[in-house]
């Protein structure tokens, strides 16, 4: 919502004060100005980017308009689920919690919590990791490093509609020059034409100037970095999975771990610890029911 609110802001201020010095707001009604303009950097945006990074920036667009960042629930359910995992880990055997991972989706404890379930990522991330816990042959460290590769990987995946984007916020200012160039050839097209009709000419080739500029710098550019910031904490989450797994494996009771997963949460959105026992304690009674029940 922010991003909507500050996009009308600049417009109105650039418009409005456009306005206030005399100008006219038909002359910068230019259509085939912005045609040349979005058209080209939509084509460059194709030909660089391949189909899945493309899927991506849309879903990342999204993201960022509606500020798709987690939120204090969001890392609740993460913690609540760790919690309840690592409960199973330390008292059952192997074979009476790996359904769990193999397939989550029937799993009673992650059903409980359906918006982490729909992330298949982070839900992927614990699987995979309590896998290696329960086989019991891999050493801490050798875990740690493999995790940090594997957020390393996740963070370039996430970041590429960012780079995308970047990449076509650097390249408009040239295609609003080129756009203006071709509004000139035009104009010159018409050097025996009255004054009043080769203004009009030059002012539209101009204004071709002012798409590329106002595109890039006031459209593009912000919302690549808005992505930025709503994907880097998105990836918390996974930073938050690894120190709770590694704290349980370094023999942490799981109430202990999940405090170490606690405190990497950004500031604004972490629980209190309070909260968080709260919230696993309350959590953990239905679902010990409903894996009984299951059983």
């Amino acid at each position: 919502m922010n991003f909507v609110i500050g996009l009308i802001i600049a417009i109105g201020c650039i418009l409005g004060g456009y306005a206030a010095l005399g100008g006219h707001l038909q002359v910068l009604m230019q259509p085939f100005e912005f045609v040349i303009i979005a058209g080209s950097a939509l084509g460059i945006f194709v030909v660089a980017n391949p189909l899945p990074t493309i899927k991506d920036c849309g879903k990342a667009i999204v993201e960022a308009i509606f500020d798709k960042a987690p939120k204090s629930r969001d890392f609740l359910d993460v913690l609540s689920v760790l919690h309840a995992l690592m409960r199973e880990l330390r008292g059952k055997a192997r074979n009476e919690v790996e359904g769990h991972f193999d397939n989550p989706k029937e799993s009673e404890i992650f059903k409980a919590y359906p918006n982490l379930l729909a992330n298949h990522d982070v839900t992927t991330f614990i699987c995979d990791y309590c896998r290696l816990i329960i086989i019991g042959n891999a050493r801490t460290h050798e875990i740690e490093a493999l995790m940090d590769e594997e957020i390393q990987t996740l963070t370039y995946d996430h970041l590429k509609p960012v780079h995308a984007l970047t990449q076509i916020s650097d390249a408009l200012p040239a295609l609003g020059i080129i756009a203006a160039v071709l509004g000139v050839i035009h104009a010159m097209g018409a050097l025996d034409q009255s004054p009043e009709l080769l203004g009009g000419l030059i002012g539209a080739a101009l204004v071709g100037t002012f798409g590329g500029i106002f595109f890039s710098y006031a459209l593009v550019s912000p919302l690549a970095q808005k992505i930025k910031i709503i994907r880097r904490k998105q990836m918390r989450t996974f930073t938050l999975v690894k120190q709770t797994l590694l704290a349980f494996m370094n023999g942490a009771m799981p109430q202990v771990a999940v405090e170490f997963g606690r405190k990497t949460i950004p500031s604004r959105e972490r629980p209190t610890i309070d909260t968080v026992e709260n919230e696993t304690i309350s959590a953990g009674a239905p679902a010990d029911a409903a894996i009984r029940e299951a059983a």
